[in-house]
């Protein structure tokens, strides 16, 4: 079974997904529930709605959640290493690419974040393009902006 719940945001209502104890979604917006999900606000859920808020209070810099998920082996690699970037730094599609054993695959790191099911969890909105020019996201480039900006903010206390 999969729990899901939604909440509101600055930057508008997510979601949040719960199976077998894992947090294995986190996305923008809301969507119809599919066979086999239930609304629901579990423990878990909870509090990633707690982290959440006080992630965006830039109360919190790192998450402490069990995380789930699925994805390719490549897609896994690269969702490990966006956890290893420091909270208000950036890294580049070919930063990642390299730390993953893989330096010509920026491309492939682009659809990897794009397809990152743990969206603000999985930092991908902390990787950029070659020259630091904000890249797709899939909360908008606007949204993109607004956390790079509060993460430098609160990274300044």
């Amino acid at each position: 079974m999969k729990y899901m719940h939604y909440f509101e945001t600055p930057i508008g209502w997510m979601g949040a997904a719960e199976e077998d104890s894992r947090l294995v979604e986190v996305f923008f917006g809301r969507r119809p529930l599919s066979p086999g999900e239930v609304l629901q606000r579990t423990d878990l859920l909870a509090q990633t709605v707690a982290q959440l808020g006080e992630y965006f209070s830039g109360q919190r810099r790192q998450f402490d959640l069990p995380l789930g998920g699925q994805g390719s082996a490549f897609s896994r690699a690269v969702w490990q290493a966006l956890l290893g970037i420091p909270y208000g730094q950036t890294r580049t599609y070919g930063q990642i690419a390299a730390q993953v054993g893989r330096p010509r695959a920026s491309r492939a790191v682009g659809r990897a974040c794009h397809l990152n099911p743990l969206v603000l969890v999985v930092p991908c909105h902390r990787v950029v393009g070659a020259d630091g020019s904000l890249t797709g996201y899939a909360g908008g480039m606007a949204v993109k902006a607004f956390l790079l900006a509060l993460e430098a903010r609160s990274s300044r206390r």
